[in-house]
């Protein structure tokens, strides 16, 4: 399930990150990739354990809590340190790849299956060309690029590329979910179930019979297929 996640920053937010990120000072990308990833990886990331790295992980993580559509989507058991990173120049793209299954989490010292995948967009579209995030699909390629604060949600499994940024700078930051629901077709039922039952609540009320009775059912799947 390929999911848009509109405004996870706000506007004040987004003033705050492009500052950090101007002064920030970028490395090489390819020193977090995997042997086969580092074959087509070539971008910038922001040092993780630097003090902007930090405070924007923070600013990150705090506006996460707001969306309760994450959660209804995603339903995290963990969440893998958000990191930074930016193309353009002769920096400028990252190939198809899938990524990694486990990654570790040093600040926790966890470490965190990568079911879902994520990439909060942090510079608008018409600040540089090329850049989209490509999707490989059974039927077709799908291509995603965002305004600056939305986000897109993609299993882990999926192939995926940034293609090349031709003009401008690309500033994206990246992480990924451990949910507590490691099948994406469960967790796209459990997901369905949720957005009919807001729909529901919404137009006949929390306390109809058939709202209730839903809500159990997705509760008990909940409760079969779940992992804490």
């Amino acid at each position: 399930m390929l999911l848009h996640l509109p405004q996870i920053l706000t506007a004040a937010e987004r003033q705050q990150v492009r500052e950090l990120l101007v002064a920030a000072e970028w490395s090489d990308g390819r020193a977090s990739a995997g042997e086969q990833a580092s074959k087509v990886k070539n971008n910038e990331q922001l040092n993780a354990s630097s003090e902007t790295a930090r405070a924007l992980q923070t600013l990150v993580l705090r506006a996460l809590d707001r969306q309760p559509l994450l959660f209804s989507a995603a339903l995290p058991k963990k969440v893998f340190t958000p990191s930074f990173n930016r193309y353009g120049g002769s920096s400028n793209f990252y190939g198809p790849h899938v990524d990694g299954a486990i990654r570790y989490q040093s600040s926790s010292e966890q470490r965190v299956r990568t079911d879902l995948s994520c990439t909060l967009f942090l510079s608008d579209p018409s600040e540089y060309d090329g850049g989209e995030l490509v999707f490989q699909d059974s039927l077709a390629p799908q291509s995603v690029k965002l305004p600056a604060g939305d986000m897109v949600l993609y299993p882990g499994t999926t192939v995926h590329q940034v293609t090349p940024v031709t003009r401008g700078w690309r500033l994206a930051c990246f992480f990924w979910i451990e949910s507590m629901v490691r099948d994406n077709e469960r967790r796209r039922i459990l997901f369905d179930m949720d957005m009919h039952l807001m729909h529901l609540r919404s137009t006949v009320g929390e306390t109809d019979p058939a709202v209730v009775g839903l809500t159990g059912t997705y509760h008990n799947l909940l409760r079969q297929w779940a992992d804490t």
